[in-house]
């Protein structure tokens, strides 16, 4: 990365962090403040996404999972909270009778947010390590991805009594005994999202800066010399997809905190995809990009939802085609080709 690159990523950072600590706040109302924060989860994911896919090569159609495994997390914790001493109201109807052992160590919010963090790296780490240790890679890994995101999404339907079924886990206002519904709420758990946000941005550009970042570039342009030269390409490979998959988990809890319930239409494919494409629009070699390209296509989205009910996601699909069509690299990257030209 040379100097004008170095400036321009970290004049975006300091846009970013601009934009969502000071201009948002200032000028938004509650409504939009907590859409604002509904389209930030998903910046989370198109960070790790720009880590996986931009800087490693590794295209995944399946972060929905760890998405919804986040955001189901959170949501069985406060679910119990707004149920107690009761059991949830779906479990109720579907005649269960007692909470289910899985359920158990989500009664308690220390337990919950360490699962969100540790589950998707037991998760994902073994899983990634053996795929790419067989060499699979590419279109192959990403058919792979969207399988298991598929099938996640039935086993989440099928199990209408543990997981609320197609309905998904709703129906809760409290975290700790606070509300999390009132404007001031909303407008408090905002700023703890851009702060984990902001904390997160800087590592992973921190990281791409190290050793560590050079050789994810090498493993993406060339793995084969890198395997030569010594490297265990899998391990280094399955590292970074188990760090995108707890971004995107820690992404999903703060989506239920946000909006107040988690369904399997946030785990399935075309929600995975719909990922992949915050990162396209915004850069997938830019960490601030992706952040942009989360929140920009977060609002077409509810905006062509409302407009156009029926085809939005013709829209949507366009403007993925024009993206990789025309801009490669994205906004980010077409930022900097203009910086570059100017220079």
């Amino acid at each position: 990365m040379n100097s004008l690159q170095k400036k321009s990523e970290l004049a975006a950072h300091v846009c970013v962090a601009v934009l969502l600590l000071v201009i948002f706040p200032l000028v938004l109302g509650p409504f939009w403040l907590g859409s604002i924060g509904k389209y930030m989860s998903f910046a989370f994911v198109a960070i790790g996404i720009v880590l996986a896919w931009g800087y490693c090569g590794i295209l995944s159609l399946g972060q929905g999972i760890f998405f919804g495994l986040g955001g189901y997390m959170m949501a069985m914790f406060l679910k119990v909270e707004a149920s107690a001493p009761n059991l949830p109201d779906f479990m109720v109807w579907s005649s269960v009778d007692h909470l289910p052992t899985w359920w158990q160590p989500f009664t308690n919010f220390w337990v919950t947010l360490c699962a969100i963090i540790v589950v998707p790296i037991v998760l994902s780490f073994p899983f990634a390590y053996l795929i790419f240790k067989k060499r699979v890679s590419g279109v192959y890994f990403a058919i792979v991805t969207i399988s298991l995101a598929l099938a996640m999404t039935v086993m989440i339907v099928g199990q209408q009594g543990h997981t609320g079924g197609e309905n998904g886990i709703t129906d809760f206002n409290t975290l700790l005994g606070f509300d999390i519904l009132g404007d001031q709420s909303k407008r408090n758990i905002y700023f703890v999202e851009v702060g984990l946000l902001l904390v997160f941005m800087a590592l992973s550009a921190w990281l791409l800066h190290t050793r560590f970042g050079k050789i994810l570039i090498a493993v993406r342009d060339r793995e084969d010399r890198v395997r030569f030269s010594g490297y265990d390409t899998a391990m280094i490979k399955a590292f970074i997809f188990a760090v995108a998959a707890v971004l995107s988990s820690v992404g999903g809890a703060l989506f239920t905190l946000q909006v107040g319930l988690i369904t399997p239409t946030l785990v399935g494919s075309v929600a995975s995809v719909e990922m992949v494409i915050y990162a396209a629009l915004g850069g997938r070699l830019s960490v601030p990009g992706a952040v942009i390209g989360a929140l920009a296509v977060g609002f077409l989205k509810s905006y062509l939802s409302e407009q156009f009910p029926e085809s939005w996601l013709f829209f949507l699909g366009a403007m993925f085609i024009i993206v990789v069509a025309f801009m490669p690299n994205g906004l980010a990257g077409t930022v900097q080709r203009v910086l570059r030209i100017k220079a």
